[in-house]
């Protein structure tokens, strides 16, 4: 059984009747699950980069994408579109 239908047939109804929501429509749901984690040496030795990869990769079964920095930051030497982290959206 997919988390998806044990969520909807047994999880749903249980959380209704907790929370005391009247509709099912009103019950918490999960829309989206982001998994990202930080690279502090990864702008500087790309084996902690590659080494991260694969960890999220094992974790996740998904491919990592990886993201640069946005902007510059002189005193921890980050320049802007360096990598500095990963992240996996399921």
């Amino acid at each position: 059984m997919s988390l998806h239908t044990t969520y909807n047939e047994e999880l749903r109804p249980k959380l209704k009747e907790e929370l005391g929501i009247k509709s099912v429509m009103g019950v918490p749901r999960v829309v989206k699950v982001v998994v990202d984690m930080g690279v502090g040496d990864g702008a500087d030795n790309k084996e902690v980069l590659a080494q991260a990869e694969l960890a999220l990769t094992a974790i996740t079964g998904q491919k990592p994408q990886v993201r640069g920095a946005k902007v510059a930051i002189a005193g921890f030497t980050i320049r802007k579109g360096r990598p500095v982290g990963l992240r996996v959206t399921l």
